[in-house]
Order: structure tokens, then sequence, then C-alpha cells
């Protein structure tokens, strides 16, 4: 009879709803790696997804057949020429707006507010991307505006997360970024517009650096917090995808 394991493995905690938890398990093997990691042990794969090493290896002897993962001289495991190739796949059909959109057309359904996507561009910041309120009275950012970099929720947010910049700013500045980060995100009235409120979240790179802000903007008088939640989860689906 198979030991119960004592902790609960990283892909028994996050199963995919109706998945196999086979494949889940063998897959979290695949995303123990991380940035600066050339190779791991079979100790360290097992410390990172919490399996016995017993199990790691019936999954690794099943990635190393698909070539996803290759064992070394020294008996240290490193990612295969597979997760090259569909590397190669998935860059060559990558469409930033594919992935994007219909976040942002999520995110006006559930609020009822406008929501756009900013990244930095030199000294200003760029929407590029947008997907207006349904209703009439809004404020009217259209897809491919320059805006500034100093001003609004979404400025703030990527200025926040960027560590040059956040490091550079003034004391006042600093302190104000300071609580984004703590928080995750900012939301404010009237900082670029008057009458307009925006709450913005940051959304990441893979390797952890910023990539854009999402922002909901709506006129103060339909601003809730409760925006708040949705904007969060928005950005978090983004993070790591762009």
């Amino acid at each position: 009879m198979p030991r119960k394991a004592q902790n609960e493995s990283v892909a028994d905690a996050h199963a995919a709803p109706g998945g196999a938890a086979a494949v889940d398990r063998a897959l979290s093997l695949v995303s123990a790696f991380r940035t600066g990691d050339a190779a791991l042990t079979l100790a360290e794969l097992a410390a990172r997804t919490q399996l016995y090493k017993s199990t790691v290896l019936r999954m690794l002897a099943s990635l190393e057949h698909a070539r996803l993962v290759q064992k070394l001289e020294d008996g240290r495991y490193a990612l295969g020429a597979e997760v090259a190739r569909l590397h190669g796949i998935y860059a060559a059909s990558f469409s930033l707006d594919r992935v994007v959109l219909p976040v942002l057309k999520t995110l006006v359904a559930r609020t009822g507010e406008s929501a756009a996507y900013h990244v930095r561009q030199g000294e200003a910041r760029l929407c590029l991307y947008r997907v207006d309120s349904p209703h009439p009275i809004r404020d009217h950012i259209r897809a491919g505006d320059i805006l500034p970099a100093d001003r609004g929720t979404g400025a703030r947010v990527l200025a926040a997360f960027d560590p040059v910049r956040s490091k550079g700013a003034a004391a006042r500045d600093r302190k104000l970024f300071a609580a984004i980060r703590e928080h995750g995100y900012y939301a404010a009235s009237g900082d670029r517009l008057a009458e307009v409120a925006g709450i913005s979240a940051p959304v990441f790179h893979a390797d952890g650096s910023v990539a854009a802000a999402v922002t909901l903007t709506m006129p103060t008088h339909r601003y809730e917090q409760r925006y708040t939640k949705p904007v969060l989860e928005a950005a978090r689906a983004l993070s790591g995808q762009v």
C-alpha cells in the first residue's frame, strides 16, 4: 500500500479541476526549474515539489522519454530539448492581443467599467489595449494614446514596481510607492483627470520584473472598492504570460 504523504505536494495543492493527478505531478517537476537553474539534483526536485524521491524518479523517467528533461553525467537533471522546441513554436505563434484582450473584456463584463493595459514607453506610458465601458459617461482614452508617466494610477504602479525609478523618486513618492508595493495595487480619484477614478495593479514578466499595469477607470461617482478584487485577479491572470 503506498505511503500517505505527510505534506501535500505542490501539484496536489494546485491540482487542475478534472485533471489527472499524475500529469499534474509530472508537470510540477518541469515547473520546479527557476531562472538561473542549470540543473537540479533529485533531492532538490523532491524538496521543491514536495514529492517522494521514489515518485520523482518515476515521473522523471517519463519526462526523459518525452525529452522534456535530460539526465546529466553528474546525476543532476536539466530541462530537455523538447522544451526549446515547444518554446520556439510558442514564440512564433504568440500574440499579445490574444492574451490581454480576453482578460480586459472579462474585467469590463464583471465591473461595467473601462479596462486598459498600460506599458512604459520612454518617459511616458502607452495605452496598449483598451476595452470601453458600456456606459455613455466614461473617460475616452483609446489604445495607442500616450499618457503621462507621473500621473494616474497606472503610472504610479509602473513606477512603484520599477526598482530604478522607485529608488530615484522624491521622498514623498518613495513612501507612496512602498505603500503600493505593500498592497499590490493603487486606487485614486482625480490623480490624472478630475472626476475620474482608477484602480491599477501590476502585471509581471516570468522573471518577476514589471511588464505592465492593468487599470480600471470610471467616473468618481461610480467608484466602488469591490472593484479592486477583479482588477487584481486580471493582473494575476496575465502575469507570467506577457
